[in-house]
């Protein structure tokens, strides 16, 4: 499970300045975990996280290896807002099936079971979460959601991840864009795989680049693809590679 950094969010002003930066509507917090992203005025990826409610203000669950850059650039944005990003003592806890009383859903995807957050680490999470993700195609901090990552080429849409009615927001008007007034060329998409492929590897159609794989859990996998290319059987290394979702 990948690391992760639990920051506290609070002040007076903590919701409304949450509200104008990031991809979700803070509102939703009054119903569970909100998952979101913050992006560039280009649109482009910087952090992905879950906001938490309660614990005294808001609760950011992030990637630990974001966490510095993220909170670095939270504190470029506040100015004079009311709003004190520290760190909180609390450890991520993952399961599967109904959440435990201080638990919530994941909202991306209800196979994704529950996250709670505790003062002590989690030592029990048996859970092959890799495998879990490349099933139901969810992207991973640092995996599919890199720096050049537009948000709907990865199905933030689909993982309740941006809201469209929500107003302003950094990067709004390129991902508002993207979704009404052009169709997506690339994106992710799950692929099987016959043959041996390391993610990375670049993957071809008819000796035309055509994507990359980018996670593998046996012969299944995640591919950043072109569709326009990404039709038939294709190569990665040694492997075929077929889209399952066509």
């Amino acid at each position: 499970m990948t690391k992760r950094r639990i920051l506290q969010i609070s002040g007076t002003d903590a919701q409304e300045f949450l509200q104008g930066l990031i991809t979700n509507d803070v509102e939703r917090l009054r119903d569970g975990l909100v998952y979101a992203a913050l992006l560039t005025p280009q649109g482009k990826y910087i952090a992905d996280f879950f906001l938490v409610p309660g614990h005294d203000g808001i609760l950011l669950d992030v990637a630990d290896s974001l966490g510095d850059a993220l909170a670095q650039r939270l504190t470029m944005y506040k100015l004079r807002a009311d709003v004190t990003i520290t760190q909180a003592p609390l450890h991520l806890h993952r399961g599967l099936g109904e959440p435990p009383e201080d638990g919530f859903a994941d909202p991306r995807h209800t196979a994704l079971g529950w996250r709670a957050y505790r003062d002590a680490p989690q030592t029990d999470d048996d859970v092959d979460w890799t495998a879990l993700r490349v099933a139901h195609l969810i992207p991973e901090t640092g995996v599919e959601l890199t720096p050049d990552t537009f948000i709907l080429e990865v199905g933030f849409e689909r993982l309740s991840g941006v809201d469209f009615r929500k107003g302003c927001y950094v990067g709004q008007e390129v991902t508002a864009r993207m979704k009404h007034k052009t169709e997506l060329r690339k994106g992710l998409a799950q692929v099987c795989i016959s043959g041996a492929a390391e993610t990375g590897t670049e993957i071809t159609a008819n000796g035309k680049p055509a994507g990359t794989l980018l996670s593998r859990t046996e012969d299944a996998g995640i591919a950043y693809l072109r569709f326009d290319r990404a039709k038939g059987e294709m190569s990665a290394g040694e492997a075929t590679i077929t889209r399952n979702d066509t």
